[in-house]
């Protein structure tokens, strides 16, 4: 499997009046460790588009366990858990100093060919070449 961890310090323009994370901001931290999970094998948006694919995000779970505060350090872990016909990426956000989980994720994107703006029901062959894997 793999995976990219990122370290955000809770800015205070992401906070309530409560200083706890709005809700709506997670999906802002999915995505930042999302990119770097992308950039770790090289397939970044830009090395998607470039690729002739884009990959909208076709679904997105979010489960909220606990709350994230002003100033704490939170950890967010994206794992690539599927790649055949979809990328699925699975997320964990905790607290970096209790160790603490915060929001459990999921996202799912598929492959929309550029010029036809058709999806593609099996993920394009650039993929398993950048991932390192024959196809399928």
């Amino acid at each position: 499997m793999r995976s990219a961890e990122i370290i955000i310090d809770v800015p205070f323009f992401d906070v309530d009046a409560m200083q706890v994370v709005w809700h709506g901001h997670y999906v802002k931290y999915l995505e930042v460790a999302r990119c770097e999970l992308l950039r770790s094998f090289n397939y970044d948006y830009t090395d998607m588009s470039a690729s002739g694919y884009m990959w909208p995000i076709v679904d997105m779970q979010i489960k909220y366990v606990g709350s994230a505060l002003f100033a704490h350090k939170i950890k967010v872990k994206a794992t690539l858990k599927e790649w055949e016909n979809r990328l699925k990426i699975d997320y964990l956000i905790t607290d970096v100093a209790s160790g603490k989980k915060l929001t459990k994720a999921s996202t799912v994107q598929v492959a929309i060919d550029i010029n036809s703006k058709e999806m593609c029901f099996e993920s394009p062959a650039v993929l398993f070449d950048k991932l390192g894997l024959p196809q399928p």
